[in-house]
Protein backbone atom coordinates (compact mmCIF):
# COMPACT_ATOMS: atom_id res chain seq x y z
CA UNK A 1 0.00 0.00 0.00
CA UNK A 2 1.33 3.28 -0.82
CA UNK A 3 2.16 5.04 2.65
CA UNK A 4 2.09 9.03 4.01
CA UNK A 5 3.90 9.29 6.89
CA UNK A 6 3.20 12.51 8.64
CA UNK A 7 5.88 13.08 10.96
CA UNK A 8 9.89 13.15 11.43
CA UNK A 9 11.48 11.93 8.57
CA UNK A 10 14.56 10.38 10.96
CA UNK A 11 12.02 8.21 13.09
CA UNK A 12 10.04 7.05 10.49
CA UNK A 13 13.23 6.34 8.19
CA UNK A 14 14.57 4.30 11.28
CA UNK A 15 11.39 2.68 12.89
CA UNK A 16 9.07 1.80 10.00
CA UNK A 17 11.30 1.30 6.66
CA UNK A 18 12.92 -2.21 6.50
CA UNK A 19 16.79 -2.34 4.84
CA UNK A 20 16.96 -2.14 1.37
CA UNK A 21 13.77 -1.61 0.46
CA UNK A 22 13.44 0.78 -1.57
CA UNK A 23 14.33 1.18 -5.33
CA UNK A 24 15.20 5.43 -5.79
CA UNK A 25 14.93 8.60 -3.80
CA UNK A 26 14.13 11.60 -5.00
CA UNK A 27 14.42 14.27 -1.80
CA UNK A 28 14.54 17.90 -2.25
CA UNK A 29 15.14 18.81 1.58
CA UNK A 30 15.57 22.66 2.80
CA UNK A 31 18.37 24.22 1.51
CA UNK A 32 19.86 26.07 4.19
CA UNK A 33 18.67 29.35 2.91
CA UNK A 34 17.89 31.03 6.09
CA UNK A 35 14.27 31.86 5.27
CA UNK A 36 10.75 31.02 6.12
CA UNK A 37 8.34 30.21 3.51
CA UNK A 38 4.53 31.04 3.76
CA UNK A 39 2.06 30.56 1.13
CA UNK A 40 -1.46 32.21 0.65
CA UNK A 41 -4.56 30.65 0.47
CA UNK A 42 -6.73 32.71 -2.01
CA UNK A 43 -9.92 31.30 -2.94
CA UNK A 44 -10.42 31.06 -6.56
CA UNK A 45 -12.95 34.05 -7.37
CA UNK A 46 -12.40 37.89 -7.49
CA UNK A 47 -14.70 39.21 -5.79
CA UNK A 48 -14.07 37.37 -2.60
CA UNK A 49 -12.19 40.61 -1.27
CA UNK A 50 -10.23 39.97 1.49
CA UNK A 51 -11.12 36.40 2.13
CA UNK A 52 -7.50 34.63 2.29
CA UNK A 53 -5.44 33.76 4.95
CA UNK A 54 -1.40 32.98 4.79
CA UNK A 55 0.76 30.51 6.87
CA UNK A 56 4.20 29.24 7.26
CA UNK A 57 5.09 26.06 5.14
CA UNK A 58 7.96 25.45 6.75
CA UNK A 59 11.08 27.03 7.99
CA UNK A 60 14.39 27.06 6.84
CA UNK A 61 16.49 28.79 9.18
CA UNK A 62 19.03 26.69 11.28
CA UNK A 63 20.51 27.66 14.72
CA UNK A 64 23.03 25.63 16.58
CA UNK A 65 20.79 24.69 19.89
CA UNK A 66 19.87 21.37 21.90
CA UNK A 67 18.65 19.68 19.58
CA UNK A 68 21.65 20.22 16.77
CA UNK A 69 23.61 19.06 19.22
CA UNK A 70 21.42 16.22 20.22
CA UNK A 71 21.81 14.74 16.65
CA UNK A 72 25.42 15.23 15.82
CA UNK A 73 26.34 13.48 19.00
CA UNK A 74 23.71 10.67 18.47
CA UNK A 75 25.25 10.37 15.11
CA UNK A 76 28.97 10.34 15.85
CA UNK A 77 27.62 7.99 19.08
CA UNK A 78 25.88 5.62 16.28
CA UNK A 79 22.63 5.92 19.10
CA UNK A 80 20.08 7.82 16.43
CA UNK A 81 20.06 5.78 13.46
CA UNK A 82 19.83 1.50 12.83
CA UNK A 83 23.12 1.66 10.64
CA UNK A 84 26.36 2.92 12.76
CA UNK A 85 28.46 5.93 10.94
CA UNK A 86 31.36 4.89 8.90
CA UNK A 87 34.57 6.25 10.34
CA UNK A 88 35.01 7.89 7.54
CA UNK A 89 31.72 9.71 8.02
CA UNK A 90 32.72 10.13 11.33
CA UNK A 91 35.95 11.61 10.76
CA UNK A 92 34.31 14.07 8.33
CA UNK A 93 31.44 15.19 10.88
CA UNK A 94 34.02 16.03 13.67
CA UNK A 95 36.40 18.16 10.49
CA UNK A 96 33.17 20.22 9.49
CA UNK A 97 32.34 21.10 13.05
CA UNK A 98 35.88 21.97 13.81
CA UNK A 99 35.97 24.39 10.39
CA UNK A 100 32.34 25.74 11.02
CA UNK A 101 32.22 25.42 14.79
CA UNK A 102 28.34 25.77 16.12
CA UNK A 103 27.23 27.44 12.87
CA UNK A 104 23.62 27.57 11.14
CA UNK A 105 25.68 25.35 8.33
CA UNK A 106 26.80 23.11 10.88
CA UNK A 107 23.13 22.28 12.55
CA UNK A 108 21.61 21.82 9.17
CA UNK A 109 24.70 19.14 8.54
CA UNK A 110 24.06 17.79 11.49
CA UNK A 111 20.15 17.01 10.42
CA UNK A 112 20.96 15.81 7.34
CA UNK A 113 24.22 13.37 8.39
CA UNK A 114 21.61 10.81 10.20
CA UNK A 115 19.04 10.92 7.70
CA UNK A 116 21.00 10.13 4.91
CA UNK A 117 22.81 7.83 6.41
CA UNK A 118 19.32 6.13 7.22
CA UNK A 119 18.22 6.30 3.44
CA UNK A 120 21.63 4.32 2.54
CA UNK A 121 20.14 2.08 4.64
CA UNK A 122 16.47 1.46 3.25
CA UNK A 123 18.14 1.85 -0.34
CA UNK A 124 17.91 -1.47 -2.57
CA UNK A 125 21.74 -2.37 -3.97
CA UNK A 126 20.49 -1.55 -7.06
CA UNK A 127 19.18 1.65 -5.92
CA UNK A 128 19.68 5.25 -6.68
CA UNK A 129 19.23 8.81 -4.90
CA UNK A 130 18.85 12.09 -6.46
CA UNK A 131 19.60 15.18 -3.49
CA UNK A 132 18.25 18.62 -4.87
CA UNK A 133 20.14 21.50 -3.56
CA UNK A 134 22.00 24.86 -4.47
CA UNK A 135 25.33 26.22 -4.12
CA UNK A 136 24.64 27.65 -0.99
CA UNK A 137 25.00 23.82 0.62
CA UNK A 138 25.40 21.55 -2.30
CA UNK A 139 29.56 21.27 -2.12
CA UNK A 140 29.03 20.64 1.91
CA UNK A 141 26.19 17.98 0.95
CA UNK A 142 28.70 16.11 -1.71
CA UNK A 143 31.40 15.68 0.66
CA UNK A 144 28.26 14.07 3.00
CA UNK A 145 27.15 11.78 0.28
CA UNK A 146 30.54 10.70 -1.00
CA UNK A 147 31.15 9.62 3.41
CA UNK A 148 27.61 7.92 3.30
CA UNK A 149 27.45 6.28 -0.20
CA UNK A 150 30.94 6.50 -1.44
CA UNK A 151 32.74 8.96 -3.74
CA UNK A 152 33.22 5.52 -5.99
CA UNK A 153 29.22 5.75 -6.32
CA UNK A 154 29.06 9.37 -7.42
CA UNK A 155 27.42 8.91 -10.81
CA UNK A 156 26.24 13.07 -11.78
CA UNK A 157 25.56 16.60 -11.23
CA UNK A 158 23.18 17.53 -13.11
CA UNK A 159 22.72 20.79 -13.82
CA UNK A 160 18.42 22.31 -13.59
CA UNK A 161 19.06 25.34 -15.28
CA UNK A 162 16.67 27.92 -14.19
CA UNK A 163 17.43 30.09 -17.33
CA UNK A 164 15.27 33.16 -16.19
CA UNK A 165 16.81 36.02 -14.83
CA UNK A 166 13.57 38.30 -14.42
CA UNK A 167 11.37 38.91 -11.07
CA UNK A 168 12.73 39.68 -7.61
CA UNK A 169 16.27 37.83 -7.93
CA UNK A 170 17.11 40.11 -11.04
CA UNK A 171 17.82 42.74 -8.53
CA UNK A 172 21.00 41.56 -7.35
CA UNK A 173 24.10 43.18 -7.62
CA UNK A 174 25.53 40.10 -8.55
CA UNK A 175 25.80 37.48 -11.44
CA UNK A 176 22.25 36.16 -11.05
CA UNK A 177 21.90 32.61 -10.21
CA UNK A 178 20.14 30.89 -12.77
CA UNK A 179 20.28 26.93 -11.66
CA UNK A 180 20.01 24.04 -8.97
CA UNK A 181 22.19 21.14 -8.24
CA UNK A 182 21.16 17.69 -8.36
CA UNK A 183 23.56 14.98 -7.22
CA UNK A 184 22.75 12.19 -8.45
CA UNK A 185 24.70 8.63 -6.39
CA UNK A 186 24.00 4.97 -6.95
CA UNK A 187 24.43 2.63 -3.61
CA UNK A 188 26.80 0.25 -5.81
CA UNK A 189 27.73 0.15 -8.80
CA UNK A 190 25.21 -2.53 -9.90
CA UNK A 191 22.64 0.57 -10.02
CA UNK A 192 19.50 0.52 -12.54
CA UNK A 193 19.95 3.36 -15.53
CA UNK A 194 17.91 3.89 -18.59
CA UNK A 195 18.99 6.68 -20.63
CA UNK A 196 16.59 9.17 -21.72
CA UNK A 197 15.43 10.99 -24.74
CA UNK A 198 14.04 14.46 -26.08
CA UNK A 199 12.84 14.98 -29.30
CA UNK A 200 15.32 15.88 -32.62
CA UNK A 201 15.23 19.20 -33.60
CA UNK A 202 13.31 20.20 -36.35
CA UNK A 203 16.72 21.02 -38.55
CA UNK A 204 17.71 17.17 -37.61
CA UNK A 205 14.69 15.47 -39.10
CA UNK A 206 14.91 18.03 -41.79
CA UNK A 207 18.09 16.11 -43.17
CA UNK A 208 15.60 12.60 -43.42
CA UNK A 209 14.53 13.84 -47.09
CA UNK A 210 14.11 10.58 -48.44
CA UNK A 211 11.20 7.81 -48.28
CA UNK A 212 10.95 4.61 -48.62
CA UNK A 213 8.54 1.81 -50.04
CA UNK A 214 6.79 1.91 -46.99
CA UNK A 215 6.79 5.46 -46.04
CA UNK A 216 9.05 5.68 -43.94
CA UNK A 217 11.80 8.67 -43.80
CA UNK A 218 15.32 7.64 -44.42
CA UNK A 219 18.61 9.21 -45.48
CA UNK A 220 21.83 7.45 -46.43
CA UNK A 221 25.18 7.61 -44.08
CA UNK A 222 28.30 9.40 -45.73
CA UNK A 223 29.42 6.38 -47.36
CA UNK A 224 25.90 5.78 -48.67
CA UNK A 225 26.28 2.18 -47.59
CA UNK A 226 23.40 1.95 -45.16
CA UNK A 227 20.28 4.27 -44.65
CA UNK A 228 19.42 5.65 -41.52
CA UNK A 229 15.80 5.73 -40.60
CA UNK A 230 14.47 8.84 -38.61
CA UNK A 231 11.87 6.09 -36.83
CA UNK A 232 14.97 3.95 -35.46
CA UNK A 233 16.26 7.00 -33.80
CA UNK A 234 15.37 7.59 -30.36
CA UNK A 235 16.09 10.92 -29.81
CA UNK A 236 18.46 13.58 -28.37
CA UNK A 237 19.80 11.91 -25.23
CA UNK A 238 19.73 14.01 -22.10
CA UNK A 239 22.61 15.45 -20.65
CA UNK A 240 23.57 16.35 -17.01
CA UNK A 241 22.55 19.97 -17.92
CA UNK A 242 18.59 20.08 -18.09
CA UNK A 243 17.62 23.34 -19.27
CA UNK A 244 14.65 22.31 -20.75
CA UNK A 245 12.09 21.57 -17.90
CA UNK A 246 10.51 25.06 -17.14
CA UNK A 247 10.23 26.08 -13.06
CA UNK A 248 7.45 27.98 -11.54
CA UNK A 249 9.46 30.92 -11.66
CA UNK A 250 8.88 30.91 -15.21
CA UNK A 251 6.00 29.18 -15.09
CA UNK A 252 3.84 30.48 -12.49
CA UNK A 253 0.74 30.44 -14.44
CA UNK A 254 0.96 26.11 -14.90
CA UNK A 255 -2.12 24.69 -14.13
CA UNK A 256 -0.21 22.18 -12.05
CA UNK A 257 1.15 24.51 -9.83
CA UNK A 258 -0.28 24.73 -6.27
CA UNK A 259 1.59 27.66 -5.03
CA UNK A 260 3.23 25.98 -2.84
CA UNK A 261 6.51 27.30 -1.97
CA UNK A 262 10.08 25.33 -4.04
CA UNK A 263 6.87 22.92 -5.44
CA UNK A 264 8.99 21.41 -7.94
CA UNK A 265 7.46 20.55 -12.03
CA UNK A 266 5.92 17.10 -12.41
CA UNK A 267 8.53 16.69 -15.88
CA UNK A 268 11.30 17.15 -13.44
CA UNK A 269 10.40 14.46 -11.54
CA UNK A 270 9.16 12.19 -14.66
CA UNK A 271 12.50 12.54 -15.75
CA UNK A 272 14.07 11.16 -13.15
CA UNK A 273 11.42 8.34 -12.09
CA UNK A 274 11.82 7.17 -15.63
CA UNK A 275 15.39 6.97 -15.74
CA UNK A 276 15.88 5.38 -12.47
CA UNK A 277 13.15 2.59 -11.67
CA UNK A 278 10.93 0.53 -13.37
CA UNK A 279 6.91 0.01 -13.39
CA UNK A 280 5.71 -1.16 -9.71
CA UNK A 281 9.09 -0.54 -7.87
CA UNK A 282 8.95 1.88 -5.00
CA UNK A 283 10.06 5.40 -4.90
CA UNK A 284 10.57 7.41 -1.53
CA UNK A 285 10.86 11.04 -0.61
CA UNK A 286 11.55 12.18 2.36
CA UNK A 287 10.83 15.59 2.46
CA UNK A 288 7.60 15.36 0.21
CA UNK A 289 5.87 18.86 0.84
CA UNK A 290 3.21 19.00 -1.66
CA UNK A 291 3.67 15.67 -2.71
CA UNK A 292 5.00 15.88 -6.76
CA UNK A 293 7.17 12.98 -6.17
CA UNK A 294 4.43 10.93 -5.17
CA UNK A 295 1.78 12.00 -7.32
CA UNK A 296 4.20 11.53 -10.74
CA UNK A 297 5.14 8.09 -9.21
CA UNK A 298 1.22 7.12 -8.82
CA UNK A 299 0.65 8.39 -12.68
CA UNK A 300 3.95 6.01 -13.89
CA UNK A 301 2.70 3.17 -11.98
CA UNK A 302 5.36 2.68 -9.10
CA UNK A 303 4.82 2.01 -5.57
CA UNK A 304 5.55 4.87 -3.27
CA UNK A 305 6.28 6.40 0.33
CA UNK A 306 5.88 10.05 1.29
CA UNK A 307 7.09 11.64 4.49
CA UNK A 308 6.62 15.12 5.93
CA UNK A 309 6.65 16.38 9.10
CA UNK A 310 3.72 19.06 8.38
CA UNK A 311 0.13 18.09 8.67
CA UNK A 312 -0.40 20.91 6.17
CA UNK A 313 2.04 19.07 3.93
CA UNK A 314 0.09 15.85 4.23
CA UNK A 315 -3.39 17.91 4.13
CA UNK A 316 -2.14 18.99 0.45
CA UNK A 317 -0.87 15.48 -0.88
CA UNK A 318 -4.17 14.03 0.54
CA UNK A 319 -6.38 16.47 -1.53
CA UNK A 320 -4.18 16.09 -4.49
CA UNK A 321 -4.20 12.43 -4.38
CA UNK A 322 -8.25 12.64 -3.72
CA UNK A 323 -8.79 15.50 -6.75
CA UNK A 324 -6.83 12.65 -9.24
CA UNK A 325 -9.55 10.23 -7.93
CA UNK A 326 -7.79 8.18 -5.62
CA UNK A 327 -9.21 7.13 -2.23
CA UNK A 328 -7.77 7.22 1.06
CA UNK A 329 -7.96 3.86 2.65
CA UNK A 330 -8.40 2.06 -0.68
CA UNK A 331 -5.34 2.98 -2.86
CA UNK A 332 -2.62 5.12 -0.24
CA UNK A 333 -3.00 4.99 3.67
CA UNK A 334 -1.81 8.20 6.43
CA UNK A 335 0.45 7.12 8.76
CA UNK A 336 1.11 8.97 11.96
CA UNK A 337 -1.76 11.07 11.49
CA UNK A 338 -4.68 10.99 14.00
CA UNK A 339 -6.74 7.69 13.22
CA UNK A 340 -8.91 8.12 16.24
CA UNK A 341 -9.73 10.33 19.56
CA UNK A 342 -6.57 9.11 21.18
CA UNK A 343 -4.32 9.81 18.65
CA UNK A 344 -5.69 13.30 18.34
CA UNK A 345 -5.40 13.81 21.87
CA UNK A 346 -1.69 12.83 21.73
CA UNK A 347 -1.00 15.40 19.00
CA UNK A 348 -3.10 18.02 20.91
CA UNK A 349 -0.23 16.80 24.10
CA UNK A 350 2.83 16.71 21.56
CA UNK A 351 1.99 19.64 19.50
CA UNK A 352 -0.77 22.10 20.10
CA UNK A 353 -0.45 23.73 16.25
CA UNK A 354 -0.30 21.03 14.54
CA UNK A 355 -3.53 19.25 16.02
CA UNK A 356 -5.02 22.56 15.55
CA UNK A 357 -4.78 22.54 11.71
CA UNK A 358 -5.21 19.08 11.89
CA UNK A 359 -8.36 19.82 13.56
CA UNK A 360 -9.39 22.95 10.68
CA UNK A 361 -8.72 20.44 7.46
CA UNK A 362 -11.36 17.95 9.13
CA UNK A 363 -14.05 20.79 8.18
CA UNK A 364 -15.07 21.60 4.68
CA UNK A 365 -13.27 24.43 2.81
CA UNK A 366 -11.34 25.17 6.38
CA UNK A 367 -8.64 27.84 5.66
CA UNK A 368 -6.14 28.07 8.93
CA UNK A 369 -5.60 31.87 10.44
CA UNK A 370 -2.59 33.56 9.24
CA UNK A 371 -0.59 33.44 12.90
CA UNK A 372 -0.06 30.54 15.60
CA UNK A 373 -0.58 33.19 18.17
CA UNK A 374 -2.03 36.16 18.60
CA UNK A 375 -4.99 35.12 16.27
CA UNK A 376 -7.92 37.00 18.38
CA UNK A 377 -9.96 33.90 18.08
CA UNK A 378 -9.68 32.84 14.79
CA UNK A 379 -7.44 29.65 14.27
CA UNK A 380 -9.54 29.07 10.85
CA UNK A 381 -11.87 30.46 8.36
CA UNK A 382 -14.74 29.22 5.90
CA UNK A 383 -15.81 31.24 3.18
CA UNK A 384 -18.57 30.56 1.35
CA UNK A 385 -21.03 32.42 -1.40
CA UNK A 386 -24.02 34.27 -0.28
CA UNK A 387 -25.94 36.65 -2.70
CA UNK A 388 -28.01 38.42 -0.83
CA UNK A 389 -24.63 39.99 1.16
CA UNK A 390 -22.56 42.72 0.09
CA UNK A 391 -19.43 41.48 -2.01
CA UNK A 392 -21.70 37.90 -2.41
CA UNK A 393 -19.87 36.03 0.41
CA UNK A 394 -19.71 34.93 3.78
CA UNK A 395 -17.92 33.75 6.40
CA UNK A 396 -17.72 31.41 9.00
CA UNK A 397 -14.99 31.45 11.66
CA UNK A 398 -13.13 28.20 13.47
CA UNK A 399 -12.01 27.97 17.28
CA UNK A 400 -9.95 25.20 18.19
CA UNK A 401 -9.44 24.46 21.79
CA UNK A 402 -6.82 21.85 22.66
CA UNK A 403 -7.27 21.33 25.95
CA UNK A 404 -8.67 18.99 28.70
CA UNK A 405 -11.34 21.32 29.78
CA UNK A 406 -14.44 22.88 28.38
CA UNK A 407 -16.89 25.52 29.54
CA UNK A 408 -19.53 27.63 28.23
CA UNK A 409 -17.41 30.95 28.32
CA UNK A 410 -15.74 29.29 25.31
CA UNK A 411 -18.87 29.58 23.78
CA UNK A 412 -19.33 33.01 24.59
CA UNK A 413 -15.91 34.30 23.30
CA UNK A 414 -16.62 32.79 20.37
CA UNK A 415 -19.76 34.68 19.86
CA UNK A 416 -18.21 37.88 20.98
CA UNK A 417 -15.76 37.18 17.61
CA UNK A 418 -18.17 36.42 15.36
CA UNK A 419 -19.89 39.52 15.93
CA UNK A 420 -16.44 41.48 16.20
CA UNK A 421 -15.26 39.84 13.17
CA UNK A 422 -18.60 40.32 11.06
CA UNK A 423 -18.67 36.94 10.43
CA UNK A 424 -22.22 34.82 9.70
CA UNK A 425 -21.79 32.08 12.23
CA UNK A 426 -19.13 30.06 13.92
CA UNK A 427 -17.35 26.68 14.77
CA UNK A 428 -15.89 25.48 17.70
CA UNK A 429 -13.79 22.32 17.92
CA UNK A 430 -13.33 20.81 21.41
CA UNK A 431 -10.88 18.31 22.16
CA UNK A 432 -13.44 16.47 24.74
CA UNK A 433 -17.40 16.57 24.77
CA UNK A 434 -19.28 19.73 25.23
CA UNK A 435 -20.76 20.43 28.44
CA UNK A 436 -24.77 21.01 29.29
CA UNK A 437 -24.13 24.24 29.55
CA UNK A 438 -22.07 24.98 26.68
CA UNK A 439 -24.77 23.74 24.66
CA UNK A 440 -27.37 25.34 26.09
CA UNK A 441 -25.50 28.68 25.35
CA UNK A 442 -24.65 27.40 21.86
CA UNK A 443 -28.67 27.27 21.07
CA UNK A 444 -29.30 30.73 22.85
CA UNK A 445 -27.16 31.77 19.90
CA UNK A 446 -29.92 32.20 17.31
CA UNK A 447 -29.68 30.88 13.62
CA UNK A 448 -28.04 32.52 10.04
CA UNK A 449 -30.00 32.59 7.52
CA UNK A 450 -28.91 31.06 4.14
CA UNK A 451 -31.78 30.11 1.12
CA UNK A 452 -33.78 28.06 2.91
CA UNK A 453 -31.39 26.92 5.25
CA UNK A 454 -30.76 28.12 8.80
CA UNK A 455 -27.32 27.32 10.02
CA UNK A 456 -26.87 27.34 13.97
CA UNK A 457 -24.91 30.84 14.85
CA UNK A 458 -22.39 28.71 16.94
CA UNK A 459 -21.90 25.22 16.30
CA UNK A 460 -19.73 22.97 18.86
CA UNK A 461 -18.02 19.27 17.49
CA UNK A 462 -15.70 17.51 19.48
CA UNK A 463 -12.56 15.70 18.60
CA UNK A 464 -14.84 12.34 18.90
CA UNK A 465 -17.54 13.74 16.11
CA UNK A 466 -14.76 14.95 13.40
CA UNK A 467 -13.92 11.05 13.17
CA UNK A 468 -18.00 10.76 12.13
CA UNK A 469 -19.00 10.36 8.73
CA UNK A 470 -20.48 12.65 8.01
CA UNK A 471 -19.50 15.10 10.59
CA UNK A 472 -22.31 16.24 12.58
CA UNK A 473 -22.62 20.02 10.76
CA UNK A 474 -24.47 21.91 9.17
CA UNK A 475 -22.89 23.74 6.52
CA UNK A 476 -23.44 25.10 3.28
CA UNK A 477 -21.82 22.36 1.49
CA UNK A 478 -23.06 23.48 -2.15
CA UNK A 479 -21.37 27.14 -1.71
CA UNK A 480 -18.20 26.71 -0.26
CA UNK A 481 -15.09 28.14 -1.45
CA UNK A 482 -12.80 25.33 -1.13
CA UNK A 483 -10.01 25.32 0.63
CA UNK A 484 -6.98 24.39 -1.93
CA UNK A 485 -8.93 25.62 -5.27
CA UNK A 486 -5.96 28.16 -5.16
CA UNK A 487 -2.76 28.98 -3.18
CA UNK A 488 -0.17 31.66 -4.03
CA UNK A 489 3.32 31.17 -2.67
CA UNK A 490 4.63 34.47 -1.12
CA UNK A 491 8.76 34.64 0.48
CA UNK A 492 8.96 36.97 3.54
CA UNK A 493 12.34 39.61 2.96
CA UNK A 494 13.00 36.72 -0.01
CA UNK A 495 16.46 36.82 -1.69
CA UNK A 496 18.05 35.19 -4.98
CA UNK A 497 19.26 32.17 -3.09
CA UNK A 498 15.94 31.29 -1.80
CA UNK A 499 14.04 29.00 -4.56
CA UNK A 500 14.53 25.52 -3.50
CA UNK A 501 14.02 23.24 -0.62
CA UNK A 502 11.49 20.68 0.71
CA UNK A 503 9.74 20.11 -2.41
Amino acid sequence: MNKLYYGDNLEVLRDKIPDESVDLIYLDPPFQSGKNYNIIFAPQTNNVKGATAQMQAFEDTWQWGEEAEKEYLGLIQGTITKERPSQKLIDLMQAMRGYLDNSPMMAYLAMMAPRLLEMRRVLKDSGCIYLHCDPVASHYLKLLMDAIFGNNNFQREIIWSLETVSGFKSQSNNWIRGHDTILFYSKSSNYFFKKQYLPHKEEYIARFKKIDEKGRKFRDDRAGRRRQYLDETPGRMVSDVWNDVMSFQQASTSKEYLGYPTQKPEALLERIIKASSNEGDIILDPFCGCGTTVAVAQRLNRKWIGIDITYLAIDIIKKRLQKSGLKEGKDFIIEGSPADEYGAVKLAENDPFQFQYWAISKIPGGIPSERKTGDEGVDGIINFIDRTKKGNFGRAIISVKGTKTANPSMVRDLEGTIKSKGADFGILITLVDPTPGMIKEAVTAGYYKLRNMDIPVVQIISVKDLFKDPLPLKLPMTNIIPAYKSMKMIKPEATELEFGGEE
